[in-house]
């Protein structure tokens, strides 16, 4: 039984941030079973070798003109998914590809720019397909004055096609699927449904190929679902994502058609997930790790980041949950009306922290001297006091965390009992813990109490502070577990289809650069048996 003396045999911060899933000699026994257990039941995403798996696979390196706008990780993720896409369409010899909830069209333009492909780029919002449409142009502009250089400027550029439509059903996406040939800017998936009736008839359809780059939720599962309804659709390449989003049976969220389970074999074993495990399926990324360590540059998270992260950003983390925990126990205590409502707070103080250590790399990239002759190079008592006192001055955001507080913790492993003129680092954690409350009460809505004991409650939780870690680490070890789980029925549900399709699942991105990175490949196997 794991008991409350792990928190000092293990470390703070040190039972999964610093090792991932790899086990220490000096863990219990009990601990190591559990972590052992867990990596055996866990998909691998080591990516896989794509030239094994596509023989004519080739990345093909992004231009400056191409890349605009695009993080190291969007970049990374549309050069090997495109490759992959163009690939597929040549073996089953589509027509088109449909990106299913193409964002701002990174990858619906390098699938038509760069490999010549048509493509029809779909998503719910009418500003992304705007965006979409003048990225576009410009790269147009840029393809055409090379092919005049080049002497080629009669050559057909193949520019992506962009229409605003929320899928919420697969008979949408199939209306889609029908409608490609017919130039259809549409805002109402009803008038899509309504024109299959004049078309689906003429028999004149495109074949096609289905991509999704971290569709979100029931998106994915529509997709899937597709390649067996939709005659036109040849092949299909799912990315999943955001599967807190995704219906299930039996619960609020569910629709006609839920999105899990989605297989007869999970279903016949009524496995329920909850809305807690389909959110901590994407969380083991999204939340875990908060993405601490860059400049901002990458939105996703992983563990395999969280491994290379300092120590002192993780204790960052896991000293706001421990926040949140305790002004929990403050709605509780004086706003209990307020709990039953499930209140949100927003991502409280997380956002500023971003900045305020984005701004301390950058000093110290400019000016590394001058960053440090504003902090002690020794743990001075009498130094360090100062500057968490001008922190606490100089702290107006609603978070009420300081830069200078968030560069004291970084640049020093001050022992939070050690004590400076009567004061401990502790005391001056209370005081962030009192902005927080009262920053979250203002983001509710409600005025602070004159009567409110917030030093009483943190009292209370200090004890249990130094838990949080081991106990956020030991939830979050379950995550891909759980994604394990809901790729592995929609890997299932398509096996089902037998003598139908041709389907693989496999890791296609570098984990450190994309941890989202298990995609699921469906060909109907006439296509694949006539190329």
């Amino acid at each position: 039984m794991l008991t409350l003396s792990i928190s000092s045999r293990i470390g703070y911060g040190n039972l999964l941030i610093k090792n991932g899933l790899n086990v220490l000699d000096h863990w219990p026994t009990s601990l190591k079973e559990f972590v052992l257990t867990l990596k055996s039941l866990v998909y691998p995403r080591e990516q896989a070798d794509l030239k094994k798996v596509f023989p004519d696979f080739h990345t093909t390196s992004l231009n400056s003109v191409l890349s605009q706008g695009m993080n190291l990780k969007k970049k990374h993720e549309v050069e090997v998914l495109s490759a992959i896409v163009s690939s597929i369409v040549s073996t089953v010899q589509a027509d088109a590809i449909i990106d299913v909830g193409a964002g701002q069209g990174y990858l619906a333009q390098v699938l038509a720019f760069e490999y010549q492909h048509s493509v029809v780029a779909v998503d719910a919002c009418s500003h992304h397909g705007n965006v979409t449409d003048a990225r576009a142009e410009r790269i147009k502009k840029h393809y055409t004055v090379q092919m005049r250089k080049f002497g080629s400027g009669n050559k057909r550029l193949n520019v992506p096609q962009t229409i605003t439509c929320r899928i919420m059903s697969l008979e949408t996406l199939k209306a889609l699927s029908t409608l490609l040939p017919h130039k259809c800017d549409v805002e109402q998936p009803k008038l899509i449904e309504q024109d299959l009736e004049q078309y689906g008839s003429k028999g004149n359809r495109s074949s096609l190929v289905l991509a999704g780059l971290h569709a979100c939720g029931d998106l994915s599962v529509t997709m899937l679902k597709t390649i067996l309804e939709c005659e036109e659709v040849r092949a299909v390449i799912s990315i999943g994502c955001c599967y807190n989003l995704l219906s299930e049976e039996g619960f609020e969220n569910a629709r006609i058609h839920y999105g899990f389970p989605m297989s007869c074999g999970v279903k016949t074993i009524s496995l329920s997930l909850g809305k807690s495990s389909r959110d901590l399926a994407c969380q083991i990324y999204s939340v875990w790790a908060k993405n601490w360590f860059s400049f901002g540059q990458y939105k996703d998270r992983s563990a395999e980041r969280w491994k290379s992260l300092g120590k002192e950003a993780g204790l960052h983390n896991f000293e706001l949950h421990a926040f949140r925990a305790a002004f929990q126990m403050v709605l509780h205590k004086y706003f209990p009306e307020v709990i039953i409502t499930s209140p949100s707070i927003g991502r409280q103080g997380k956002a500023l922290r971003r900045k305020q250590q984005r701004r301390i790399m950058e000093s110290e990239l400019h000016d590394e001297e001058s960053t440090y002759s504003s902090l002690p190079q020794s743990p001075n008592m009498d130094e360090a006091c100062s500057v968490i006192q001008s922190g606490e001055a100089g702290a107006g955001d609603k978070s009420g965390i300081g830069l200078n507080l968030d560069a004291l913790v970084n640049k020093m492993s001050l022992d939070t009992g050690s004590r400076c003129e009567g004061r401990t680092i502790s005391a001056d954690k209370y005081s962030l813990f009192e902005k927080f409350c009262r920053s979250g009460l203002c983001r509710l809505g409600l005025k602070p109490l004159v009567d409110i004991n917030f030093l009483g409650i943190w009292n209370e939780v200090e004890p249990y502070v130094n838990l949080i870690g081991v106990y956020w680490s030991l939830r979050a070890a379950f995550g891909p577990l759980l994604e394990t789980v809901i790729l592995l029925d929609r890997l299932l549900f398509l096996q089902e289809q037998a003598g139908h399709l041709n389907v693989v699942m496999l890791p296609i991105f570098d984990p450190a650069l994309s941890p989202r990175n298990v995609a699921i490949i469906a060909k109907k196997l006439d296509t694949v048996m006539a190329s």
